[in-house]
């Protein structure tokens, strides 16, 4: 069964179908700078409109990209806190569209 949601893929082809924020920590942990340097997270589709990758960095940390086509946005930042990374992560995918998930209704009575 693939990911309800979205899927987090490692260049060294490890994958974990929608990750809790301890599962993207774990990842994130086992990244190292010589085979094993990313990890994507974007929906399970074929032309996903948003995605997130952290990569490690030769100076020490990782750059985090952000990109969200259908909102037009794109944030890349670095940090050295894995666990900072994990939860913001976690955050930002929240808030994203996913097909088939109930969105949130807002009613003016």
């Amino acid at each position: 069964m693939g990911a309800q949601y979205y899927g987090a893929d490692s260049e060294s082809g490890d994958r974990i179908d929608d990750p809790s924020e301890d599962a993207l920590f774990m990842m994130i942990s086992d990244l190292d700078d010589s085979d094993n340097t990313f990890v994507v997270v974007q929906p399970d589709e074929d032309d996903p409109v948003w995605f997130a990758s952290v990569a490690v960095l030769d100076e020490g940390g990782y750059e985090i990209v952000r990109r969200d086509t259908s909102r037009n946005e794109h944030e890349v930042t670095t940090s050295t806190s894995i666990n900072d990374i994990a939860h913001d992560l976690t955050v930002w995918m929240a808030a994203r569209n996913f097909p088939g998930r109930p969105t949130r209704q807002i009613t003016d009575f």
